[in-house]
């Protein structure tokens, strides 16, 4: 059996007049690694036709496959004309038709007739030819994955909450400093002092400092981990490169000595500031790794915990990529010296145990959540080749 014995490309049209903002999708609203979509930031700025999706197609971002740009539209809508939308000829097996087009398999396959070099992009004729097999049970595949993909969905769209709710404490108390006053106040809604900063040419809370990113935090550059290769039969750990920071751990990691010192060795909990190309903050949460050349640990220093040195960096982090944009290179390169340079406000000692006390669960909470996420991916993931290949069935 191919995929064109059960589903189709959808040719239909829609004006881009008759849709909302929330339901034009395009390749760049889709994203990357199976994760589905988020909202596009503009729709097209002239009246034009839009490939219409309806709820329960699939939407593939037709550029660069391997990103692995995959959404199961759960609204009606329009498209641009690089996401290509498939349709089961069954309704009942639409989700059958999302597993089958989830699986690595497909993306490789689909990887094998691309055109085009620097921007690849898929073939519909060798697409519709996948193969697959003709299982009993595609309605009981289908509602598998899609229970895995709720939760997952679910997880994403908690932390994603987590994480709005702990930036908003962040700019109440150091953006617009009204952290709590001696009375438990907003400091400077209710008159706290404020003196002007000749260096950051603004008012600043009375009793604040001016330092640099070096003040609150230790950066680890990483290892050109090729020159640790593990030799036979010694113990190794994977290499978390960039990739690594957005996609997890894969097959394709390398791996490194597990005899690297231990500074370069990253925990769940860490944070790593990717210093070159993607310009990105994030928190590790798999499992123990070494550290590639391309990223810093970034290790808090004296009484600044974790969650405040990540708001911190990540607030700063628009001043890092304005650098990057002077320098018209597609490479951050961010440097020490460019660490050394940066201006930040120093809150006193009490200010930041109050900030931590009030955001250490949050933290924890976000990071038990994303562990159990890597965990409920890695698991459909293992699950979906088995179930496409008739290995595992679902009763």
């Amino acid at each position: 059996m191919k995929l064109n014995d059960i589903a189709y490309f959808v040719e239909d049209k829609i004006s881009s007049e008759n849709i909302k903002l929330d339901q034009y999708v395009t390749t760049d609203s889709l994203l990357q690694n199976k994760k589905g979509r988020t909202f596009a930031q503009n729709l097209p700025p002239q009246k034009c036709s839009l490939v219409h999706f309806k709820k329960g197609d699939v939407l593939l971002g037709n550029i660069r496959p391997y990103l692995k740009k995959i959404w199961y539209a759960n609204i009606e809508g329009g498209c641009s004309q690089d996401v290509l939308v498939l349709r089961a000829k069954n309704n009942l097996e639409s989700k059958f038709l999302y597993a089958l087009l989830m699986q690595d398999s497909f993306f490789d396959y689909e990887m094998k007739a691309t055109k085009g070099s620097k921007m690849p992009r898929g073939d519909k004729s060798h697409i519709i030819n996948f193969p697959c097999l003709d299982l009993n049970n595609k309605t009981e595949i289908g509602k598998l994955l899609s229970s895995l993909d709720d939760k997952i969905a679910l997880n994403n769209r908690i932390n994603a909450k987590l994480e709005q709710m702990a930036k908003r404490l962040y700019d109440y108390w150091f953006v617009q400093f009204d952290f709590p006053n001696a009375d438990d106040k907003p400091y400077k809604s209710t008159g706290g002092k404020m003196v002007w900063n000749e260096t950051l040419k603004r008012e600043i809370p009375d009793g604040w400092e001016v330092g640099n990113l070096y003040d609150i935090a230790e950066y680890v550059n990483g290892l050109a981990c090729q020159n640790y290769r593990p030799k036979e039969s010694e113990k190794s750990l994977p290499v978390i490169k960039i990739r690594e920071m957005n996609e997890g751990i894969t097959a394709d990691t390398e791996k490194v000595s597990a005899s690297i010192p231990g500074k370069y060795r990253i925990y769940a909990g860490d944070i790593l500031f990717s210093w070159s190309a993607s310009l990105e903050i994030k928190i590790w949460t798999g499992e123990t790794g070494g550290l590639n050349q391309h990223i810093f640990k970034v290790i808090p220093k004296g009484y600044f915990s974790k969650g405040y040195v990540y708001q911190q960096l990540s607030a700063y982090l628009v001043n890092f990529q304005k650098m990057a944009e002077s320098r018209k290179t597609t490479m951050g390169h961010i440097t020490s010296d460019h660490i050394k340079q940066s201006r930040i406000l120093i809150p006193p000692k009490e200010v930041i145990s109050a900030f931590t006390k009030k955001t250490l669960s949050i933290f924890n909470y976000q990071l038990s959540i994303e562990k159990e996420t890597q965990k409920l991916t890695a698991l459909r993931d293992r699950l979906l080749p088995l179930l496409m290949n008739g290995q595992v069935e679902v009763k």
